[in-house]
């Protein structure tokens, strides 16, 4: 097995590897399809910013951030239209 391959490591570490490499490709092709989409409906960025106060963390008790979930959205909010 090699070090990149998650069953080399404890099941919940492998569990958090394949998550965090799930999450990697979601959050690239989700950022393409934005792009891709806000080159052609320049107002959908404004719209995604304004939907912000309804977004939050599904976390509970002390590990629970709203605001820096929101915030985590704004820098992809941000860099979208630094390249649009």
């Amino acid at each position: 097995m090699s070090e990149s391959d998650p069953t080399a490591a404890s099941p919940d570490t492998a569990e958090v590897i394949a998550a965090r490499r799930r999450e990697m490709a979601v959050e690239h092709l989700l950022f393409g399809a934005l792009r891709h989409l806000a080159g052609r409906h320049p107002g959908m960025l404004d719209e995604l910013e304004d939907s912000l106060p309804h977004l939050w963390d599904r976390s509970e008790g002390t590990a629970r951030d709203d605001e820096a979930v929101r915030e985590i959205a704004r820098r992809f909010i941000k860099s979208l239209r630094a390249e649009s």
